[in-house]
């Protein structure tokens, strides 16, 4: 699967024919998770940013918790691409292994995956001609499906005879980009 998604990041970079970003979250990377992004100019107004999110840390305190989101979104922008504000529409996936809590007290944790389907807002400032800083927040409606075990014994603790469902609307993305243009 990481073969996968290098290869689809390599394939829009090298592939495009206008204008394109690499892109690194700066906060994400100071609790170090890194976020990671690909955008290039699909219109003279608008831009597909490719970005996925991953948890390298197997566990916290003896609780799992691993996680990888993948959002492609589409981003419209009021002034210009690349400068100014801009609203984005995605959909995107998730995989997950995460315990309630970080510490010792939850011994519980959840196996599964999920999709997302939102809006984001931001505002992007030139700082140069190469760099640019996206500031962004974005959220909407995560489904969620999974399976609840304990901490150590791996069995369920929940009665769901497959998957347990869950559906909440929230704020799930955010942050600052630090863009790189490559061309």
């Amino acid at each position: 699967m990481k073969k996968l998604l290098v290869i689809a990041i390599l394939f829009f970079s090298i592939h495009s024919q206008s204008q394109t970003y690499v892109k690194v979250n700066a906060l994400t990377a100071l609790v170090a998770v890194p976020n990671i992004g690909i955008e290039t100019s699909i219109g003279k107004k608008s831009t597909f940013q490719f970005d996925i999110l991953v948890s390298p840390w197997k566990s916290i305190n003896g609780l799992p918790y691993e996680f990888l989101t993948i959002i492609p979104e589409y981003r419209y922008f009021f002034k210009e691409k690349y400068n100014g504000f801009y609203a984005g529409a995605h959909i995107g996936g998730s995989l997950y292994k995460v315990s309630k809590g970080i510490h010792s007290k939850f011994n519980q944790y959840e196996n599964g995956f999920g999709y997302m389907i939102g809006a984001t807002i931001g505002y992007q400032k030139k700082i140069n001609n190469k760099f640019i800083l996206d500031c962004f927040l974005g959220g909407g409606s995560h489904q969620g499906f999974y399976k609840g075990y304990y901490v150590g014994t791996n069995e369920r603790y929940d009665k769901a005879k497959d998957y347990n469902k869950s559906g909440e609307w929230l704020p799930y993305r955010g942050g600052v980009m630090i863009s790189y243009k490559l061309n």
